[in-house]
């Protein structure tokens, strides 16, 4: 089989470096080009980091992006310009931001999710059956701990958990959210959905949903150990986007979730 030509942008980051390493043991893939927000002096893996830019995207088949939502944008534009697919694992975008990204999905294929752990996924799934069969006589709410240098709150993954919940009531997200706490040893139940932050140590990856009728409360969570688990997920992500049309997917496509 071909190899798969890919590009990383933000490669000095943490996420970056993962689908790096992750990359060069991968068989389906070859690692054409990494891009950075500044000039890098010294070669990765026998590659000299770029700026974003055409050049840089030129060869490149599936373009893998874990950074901020500003340098996300600007790989969309150039990636649209020249029909390349894009696998975005970055989080913290706004709902005007959300909507450019549609636009740009009429013309390229994308999968975007904000969190590319199979077991995230599924508890998603979970999250979103769990809130449709217990209805509207159970409140919910959204714990998450991070490492102390994330900086977005509430995390995408808490985020996709909120909407697995509104979804299951059949509602809209947006309308749904509640207050966003941070660091709080403890938080309240709403009709909305609280989320709760917690940033501490090293931590990868901690999420929990509650719900609660007052008189009973089921607990949905989900641990992560190893970072690999994402950059591996990101991996597996742009395989499957390589033949995919124009559209917006997520991990839900990939794994095949009703």
């Amino acid at each position: 089989m071909k190899k798969i030509n890919l590009t990383i942008t933000g490669c000095m980051g943490r996420m970056g470096q993962k689908l790096i390493k992750s990359s060069i043991l991968n068989k389906n893939f070859k690692l054409v080009s990494l891009t950075e927000s500044k000039k890098i002096n010294k070669k990765i893996n026998g590659i000299k980091p770029e700026l974003n830019s055409e050049r840089a995207f030129k060869s490149t088949d599936v373009i893998i992006d874990f950074t901020i939502p500003k340098c996300t944008l600007e790989v969309l534009k150039i990636a649209a310009k020249q029909k390349k697919r894009i696998v975005i694992g970055t989080t913290g975008f706004t709902k005007k931001q959300e909507k450019i990204i549609k636009i740009y999905s009429r013309k390229i294929p994308i999968l975007k999710a904000g969190n590319m752990s199979l077991g995230v996924n599924l508890l998603m799934y979970l999250t979103e059956i769990t809130s449709k069969s217990l209805g509207n006589k159970f409140l919910s709410k959204v714990y998450e701990v991070h490492h102390k240098g994330k900086k977005d709150y509430p995390s995408g993954t808490a985020l996709m958990l909120g909407e697995g919940i509104s979804k299951g009531k059949n509602k809209s997200f947006y309308s749904m959210i509640g207050k966003k706490y941070f660091n709080k040893k403890s938080f309240p139940y709403s009709k909305k959905i609280n989320f709760n932050s917690i940033r501490k140590g090293g931590v990868i990856g901690e999420h929990e949903v509650k719900f609660s009728s007052g008189k009973e409360i089921v607990t949905l969570n989900h641990e992560s150990f190893d970072r690999t688990l994402y950059s591996e997920g990101a991996l597996a992500a742009a395989k499957w986007l390589k033949n995919k049309k124009p559209g917006l997917y997520s991990m839900r496509d990939l794994l095949s979730f009703k």
